[in-house]
């Protein structure tokens, strides 16, 4: 897990920083989405598998996850955007599906599933900087 510095409000306190849970069985996608991210002063936590972040989840209740599709063992992203959903304490959280499939009716499925966004790999730093952004601003 790596926690990234809290920003100061404008008080010159100290606001808390956003939580974002990563969940990618690749560690280097893992890397990847912590480095488009660090300079942001977001708290990031992550997981390799589904159950190690809904175990997470349940104890952080981040303000974000970015969930890939693929994950190991018998519970796939999908699987686990549903469960969420379907758990009163993590129903609202927020999810933005990280997927290696680009074809429409996969961005479907994560949107049927309870996504709230869908960010295709390879992805820009740039473009997942913005889709993170977007779903903080709404929670």
């Amino acid at each position: 897990m790596l926690q990234s510095s809290q920003p100061a409000d404008s008080k010159g306190g100290h606001m808390p920083a956003k939580r974002i849970l990563i969940v990618d069985d690749q560690a280097e996608t893992r890397r990847l989405v912590r480095w488009g991210l660090t300079d942001n002063g977001f708290t990031l936590h992550e997981a390799a598998n589904a159950a190690g972040a809904l175990q997470l989840a349940r104890a952080l209740h981040p303000d974000l996850v970015i969930l890939d599709v693929v994950l190991p063992g018998e519970t796939d992203g999908l699987a686990l955007c549903r469960q969420f959903r379907a758990d009163a304490e993590l129903a609202t959280l927020r999810v933005l599906i990280l997927s290696a499939n680009a074809d429409p009716k996969d961005r479907l499925a994560a949107m049927d599933a309870g996504a709230d966004a869908y960010l295709s790999k390879p992805f820009s730093p740039v473009e997942l900087d913005r889709q993170v952004q977007a779903l903080l601003s709404k929670t």
